[in-house]
């Protein structure tokens, strides 16, 4: 399955509709976003199927980012049937975020 940029007019169906969703909140300029964007392409490469990955990009969209406290990029915040079940924020290496993924699958 591949990454959807998801806006906060897209946030409720993209990402509240149920399973299991990453979602990253993002912005271009954010060094460490940049450095874990590779790392979600293979994770959503390896495991795609059991957990969808969305980005919201900060800057356009911060109503969404807002509303779910978001204070610093990246944050991390996996939702399962709707709800945030955990929330990483700062960069982190492949093997934690799978971790913490496979504990909500």
């Amino acid at each position: 399955m591949a990454i959807v940029n998801v806006t906060d007019n897209t946030f409720q169906t993209e990402v509240e509709s149920g399973g299991t969703v990453l979602v990253d909140f993002w912005a271009p300029w954010c060094g460490p976003c940049k450095m874990i964007a590779p790392v979600l392409e293979e994770i959503d490469g390896e495991i795609g199927g059991k957990v969808k990955i969305v980005k919201v990009n900060v800057d356009d969209n911060s109503e969404s980012a807002q509303r779910f406290g978001v204070m610093s990029i990246p944050t991390l915040m996996l939702v399962k049937d709707g709800q945030v079940v955990d929330k990483i924020v700062g960069f982190q290496p492949k093997e934690n975020l799978l971790n913490a993924i496979n504990k909500h699958l």
